[in-house]
């Protein structure tokens, strides 16, 4: 895919805390502990790619919780070509935020896994069904961010954090702390950690497919990378938009 060079710079999951503030008027009155839980879908449905205005990718993916674990699952899809699901991933973490495990494998071969090891991060490699894994370890916690190649949910899930651990509700609006807040990140593909930063920058109007919407925008950056993202305050905080003008690319929810 064209627009992975720079596609690779973001996204994490789902911290207890992200929830019991974004959405604890849902979950505040259904606990049965007479029962085992069955799963909570917080999340479903695809973003369309677009590269100057041409649809390249389809990502359809699901965000759902079950017995204090959140796990998201994404798969990645070219608009041309013979392959079926040409990239799928699923992130696992603990109630808390913590990763239990990171997996991603391609149609046409190779994949890889993230997992916690002591004081590290240990990612395993393997380039073909037959070859041995090459293993990699990063000094960073278990609670680092995973954002990896492509897979915009994952930058929903790091909006979601961010809102959950930087932000408050007050007087109907969401305040957060001034400035932006870091977040240290891994991209599995590229074998590499770096810190991105997020911001709220409040409601804008935007067209969404001819329709206007206000949404709620954040700004998110790296080292070499400034992208927006904009939400739905109304619904769950649903990512509806991302726009990365560096690469006359737009992502937009189905």
């Amino acid at each position: 895919m064209k627009f992975a060079a720079r596609m690779h710079l973001t996204a994490a999951l789902v911290l207890a805390s992200a929830f019991a503030t974004l959405h604890a008027a849902h979950a505040a009155d259904k606990k049965d502990k007479a029962k085992p839980a069955s799963p909570q879908i917080v999340d479903s449905g695809s973003f369309g790619v677009f590269i100057k205005g041409q649809r390249v990718v389809t990502e359809t993916f699901k965000i759902e919780q079950q017995n204090g674990a959140s796990i998201v699952k994404s798969q990645l899809k070219e608009t041309s070509g013979a392959n079926a699901a040409n990239q799928k991933s699923e992130l696992d973490m603990t109630a808390n935020g913590e990763l239990l495990r990171y997996e991603w494998s391609q149609a046409s071969g190779g994949s890889l896994n993230v997992a916690p090891s002591n004081d590290f991060l240990m990612e395993r490699t393997t380039v073909s069904g037959n070859g041995k894994p090459a293993e990699q370890s990063f000094l960073m916690p278990s609670t680092t961010v995973i954002l990896d190649n492509n897979f915009f949910v994952h930058r929903e899930v790091l909006a979601w954090r961010y809102l959950g651990s930087a932000c408050k509700p007050e007087a109907g609006n969401l305040k957060c702390t001034q400035g932006p807040t870091q977040f240290g990140a891994l991209v599995p593909q590229d074998h590499t950690s770096m810190s991105v930063r997020m911001e709220l920058v409040g409601k804008e109007k935007i067209s969404i497919r001819g329709a206007e919407r206000e949404l709620l925008r954040l700004n998110f950056s790296g080292e070499d990378f400034e992208w927006a993202l904009w939400l739905d305050d109304h619904d769950q905080f649903k990512l509806i938009r991302v726009a990365i003008p560096a690469d006359s690319t737009e992502v937009v929810r189905d």
